[in-house]
């Protein structure tokens, strides 16, 4: 994690690289806690899309009210559309396919990234976890199952990480 803040802070020298080190460490302790409890804790959720509001209204050329005001529109913009995924899942297969924390947790990308880095950053971490998936299907030798539980935070976080980064890097 160390080495990813001072990624943060040489792609992005002054207070952006300061908001990415902060992010980064979120999405380190979000993973975490996806990882061990398949929870994504709403306290580090509402962190996250706080500080990257504040980043939004205090950093670079265009940072005001209006800044703010499309990062909650991009946040809304994912997050609805995920939600009808959620609900259209559930009433379609009687069982949850991905959490509401996963839904809050794009909503961070959507307040963080732009919006074509928002999708790269989502494909980023469903590719990455399906990939998980099937390494660890065949290295343990079990069987696919649809019904596997997968933490996607653990893969969403760091992509918004590596999204921010791409566009701190890319100008």
């Amino acid at each position: 994690m160390l080495a990813a803040v001072c990624g943060s802070l040489v792609a992005s020298p002054g207070p952006d690289g300061l908001f990415g080190a902060l992010l980064v460490t979120l999405m380190v302790a979000i993973a975490v806690e996806d990882f061990r409890r398949y929870i994504i804790p709403n306290e580090l959720t509402a962190a996250a899309v706080a500080l990257g509001l504040l980043r939004a209204g205090t950093v670079g050329p265009d940072a005001d009210w209006t800044a703010v005001l499309q990062a909650l529109l991009r946040a809304g913009a994912i997050t609805v559309p995920l939600l009808g995924l959620v609900i259209g899942y559930r009433r379609w297969r009687g069982r949850d396919g991905l959490g509401l924390g996963d839904v809050k947790l794009a909503a961070v990308a959507g307040v963080w990234l732009g919006l074509a880095t928002i999708f790269v950053a989502i494909e980023l971490a469903a590719l990455a976890a399906l990939a998980a998936y099937f390494l660890n299907s065949r290295l343990r030798k079990r069987p696919l199952k649809a019904t596997a539980f997968l933490p996607f935070g653990v893969f969403l976080a760091p992509a918004i990480w590596l999204g921010w980064l791409a566009e701190a890097v890319s100008g």
